[in-house]
């Protein structure tokens, strides 16, 4: 969706997460760009082989940002995660 450099990457890393492992989110970033970027870095955390049911999801979400639905509703716009229409089962999008 956007094209990064690894400069880029290393700057969103910097500016808004506390710490990489265990993952954790000081700031979503409010800029498309950046926000795209945290989310890509933070959808690695999930397993792709794995569906998740809300609840499930929303527990690993709350260890890494307190605004846990922020993150999954970016994580769905962005596509990096499907979901039923009724929000009963996360899958990841696996790439291509």
């Amino acid at each position: 969706m956007f094209e990064y450099s690894e400069s880029d990457r290393i700057k969103v890393i910097e500016g808004y997460f506390i710490s990489t492992d265990p993952m954790k989110l000081r700031l979503l970033p409010p800029k498309q760009k950046k926000k795209y970027i945290a989310l890509e870095i933070l959808v690695k955390i999930l397993d792709v082989n794995r569906n998740y049911k809300e609840k499930e999801l929303n527990e690993v979400l709350k260890g890494i940002y307190p605004d846990f639905v922020s993150i999954r509703r970016g994580l769905v716009d962005y596509k990096f995660v499907s979901r039923e229409k009724d929000g009963s089962k996360y899958w990841v999008n696996k790439k291509d």
